[in-house]
């Protein structure tokens, strides 16, 4: 018999993981409650839900992170039951007992399990008596060059934030304090521990689920070893390469894991496996996980109903979980620059379109419209790819995500298909250190043809009529020419001007985010439709305002247009382009000082290197000023030795994307003041 059942669930989350647990919830008949940020006022989880109740203000500590504004929208909406989604208060002890406290059902596990296993450092201790296998933790007092590489991390929190790889001892002390620091801003706790850093690990996960009459399941393995600043990027079930020996190892070790704290609900059990093929725990996630629909996929089962009916007093389905068939493969399509440190990305997102087809699903908190700002993570969207065979499901995520069409911020879509398609992830050489050793050449110019698709742009705005040729210069050139009058302005008149249809025509434009320049020429001849200029083996099939379709060099090539103002989005079969058309003429204003620092992102500043005025001589490279956007720390670096001849930024202060916010003047001479700073968190 159920002791609590669930009619009316308020998540306690946002974006992605809250439109994903209200779809379960939807198919359940149970209602939904969403709680939302004023930055979140018009989100599409807010949107999706039966009801919803505003947290006043817009930061996650003012927000998603009050537990007692949480509980108080539960009452107020009248949910019997929480769910925390991942992320914020997911593993959260205090918040747990609080929803509990208040007469609600807590959709996760016991609250003792949350505590057990809040603390890695409490954790690991707890494992090593169930005989789950650990890597020795070092003391750093103690630690010695037989040591090194050692791995400091947060006790409190994961996520990447405090941890520091260390490979030098002299570096050690510095790393501690900078960990320590990040860890008790972004978890309110500043224990750090260390443990050997193992080259080349893989980072190999299980899925447990358990309830309360005495049944634990651990449903396979994941990897999630493509990894950028220790966040996951891409995860596949199951984990490609290991004997069964060493996966019934993990499955032993999982189930061991959960069952050492009584745990309920579903976790996830995190290992590092080194080149050998050694497992080492790492931690225990006590809620749900991103990567979750990969095993959701592979399984054939929905992970959040099956929370709920736990949460219900209800057992499994069985006392062993279903057979495993074929292989799932998911990418996070984050909206950030890997090529630009993985610099994350604000601004309208202008059009999402993924597609459809069997084997395919997206989980997204986000539709074209919508807008990222700098408070939150900035995944947009999982697309995840399920098959027969690991090729097949690989092959069908990456010709999914290359036709995708998403319109707005940079995003890491193109790097996504480059890894998935790259020589070592299709053998399943994997390891934590993937990106480190083949960013430069995954973030390099592709084999695309930018030239054509912009020739594509030029046709389709030629169609358009020559208003949208000319607009806004027509407009620049009937002010410039304009008389002024006592009664009022006079009517535009070109002088010494015109405009021949039939003579070539010339369209410039810049690629984005690589900055490189493309010049189109094309002309209108007595037929209407326009043609190509001055290139060779290309030939106009069609041509409409959203649709080009060109023969180049013998093959038919199709190009999908839209434009949002400057920017021109061109989609082609086996490429997206972005473009901004450019003006005739540049303008002077555009231009800035040598030496300005711009802000690359809106946010906070957070902090400024010790001793930084004006005046103050710095050296190329030196970080000197610190941006907080979007969950992660950014720095300012000095662009090159000299002068700090301005400061305009200061602690606190929200900056604008391209706000100037210092100024050094070169001197290759000058000597800089050394000044401590503490390295970039991740």
């Amino acid at each position: 018999m159920r002791s609590d059942v669930i009619h009316t669930l308020l998540v306690a989350n946002r974006g992605e993981i809250a439109c994903r647990i209200f779809r379960t919830c939807r198919d359940l008949g149970i209602t939904t409650v969403a709680v939302y940020s004023d930055a979140d006022a018009d989100a599409l989880h807010v949107r999706e839900a039966d009801l919803a109740v505003r947290l006043p203000g817009a930061a996650p500590a003012d927000t998603y992170l009050r537990g007692d504004l949480v509980v108080a929208a539960a009452r107020a909406a009248g949910a019997d039951a929480v769910h925390p989604g991942y992320g914020f208060l997911s593993e959260n002890a205090a918040f747990a007992a609080a929803v509990q406290d208040a007469g609600l059902v807590w959709v996760g596990p016991p609250v003792k399990a949350i505590e057990l296993m809040a603390s890695k450092t409490r954790a690991k201790e707890l494992m090593a008596g169930a005989g789950v296998p650990l890597l020795a933790p070092v003391d750093p007092a103690t630690a010695g060059e037989g040591d090194l590489p050692l791995l400091l991390k947060a006790a409190a929190g994961g996520g990447g934030r405090g941890m520091r790889i260390v490979r030098e001892l002299i570096s050690l002390p510095g790393e501690l304090l900078a960990a320590a620091a990040e860890a008790a801003s972004a978890f309110g706790d500043g224990e750090v521990f260390a443990e050997p850093y193992v080259e080349r690990g893989r980072h190999v996960e299980v899925q447990v689920m358990a309830d309360a009459h005495d049944t634990v399941w651990a449903l396979g393995t994941r990897d999630c070893s493509l990894q950028r600043r220790h966040q996951k990027v891409i995860e596949e079930a199951p984990a490609p390469g290991l004997d069964e020996a060493l996966r019934t190892r993990l499955h032993e070790a999982a189930v061991a894991a959960a069952r050492a704290v009584g745990y309920r609900g579903a976790g996830t059990v995190e290992f590092l496996v080194s080149a050998e093929g050694r497992p080492y725990f790492l931690e225990m996630n006590t809620r749900l996980q991103v990567e979750h629909p990969v095993t959701e996929a592979v399984f054939g089962l929905d992970l959040v109903a099956l929370q709920l009916r736990v949460a219900e007093g209800e057992p499994l389905p069985s006392p062993e979980p279903p057979q495993p068939s074929g292989h799932a493969v998911e990418a996070r399509l984050y909206a950030e620059d890997p090529a630009r440190d993985w610099q994350p990305q604000t601004g309208a997102l202008l059009t999402l379109e993924v597609p459809e087809g069997p084997g395919l699903r997206l989980d997204t908190g986000y539709t074209g419209g919508d807008t990222f700002g700098v408070h939150y993570d900035p995944m947009i969207a999982k697309v995840i790819a399920h098959a027969p065979t690991r090729t097949e499901a690989v092959r069908l995520l990456a010709r999914a995500l290359e036709r995708a069409r998403v319109h707005g911020p940079v995003t890491n879509r193109d790097l996504l298909v480059r890894s998935l398609r790259h020589p070592d992830f299709a053998a399943a050489r994997l390891d934590t250190g993937f990106y480190d050793r083949h960013l430069a050449d995954l973030t390099a110019p592709g084999a695309g043809d930018p030239a054509t698709a912009a020739l594509a742009a030029t046709l389709a705005e030629a169609v358009r009529g020559p208003e949208a040729v000319r607009g806004a210069e027509a407009v620049r050139g009937a002010e410039a020419v304009r008389p002024t009058s006592p009664g009022g302005p006079a009517p535009a008149r070109f002088g010494a001007w015109r405009n021949v249809p039939s003579q070539p025509q010339r369209k410039r434009y810049r690629s984005e985010p690589d900055g490189t320049e493309h010049e189109v020429a094309y002309r209108t001849p007595r037929t209407g439709v326009p043609e190509p200029y001055e290139t060779p083996g290309t030939r106009v099939l069609t041509a409409t305002p959203d649709r080009v379709t060109l023969e180049v060099d013998g093959v038919t090539r199709h190009f999908t247009i839209t434009t949002h103002a400057d920017r021109v989005h061109v989609d082609a079969a086996d490429a997206s382009y972005t473009f901004t058309a450019l003006p005739r003429f540049t303008d002077p204003a555009t231009h800035t000082a040598p030496g300005s620092l711009l802000a690359p992102m809106p946010g906070t500043v957070v902090r400024l290197a010790e001793g930084l005025v004006a005046g103050v001589t710095v050296e190329a490279g030196q970080p000197l000023i610190w941006l907080e956007a979007m969950k992660m720390e950014h720095r300012i670096l000095a662009p090159a030795s000299g002068t700090l001849t301005a400061l305009h930024a200061a602690p606190g202060h929200q900056v604008e994307v391209g706000a100037l916010l210092a100024v050094v003047q070169e001197d290759p001479a000058a000597t800089p003041v050394p000044v401590p700073v503490p390295e970039e968190t991740a």
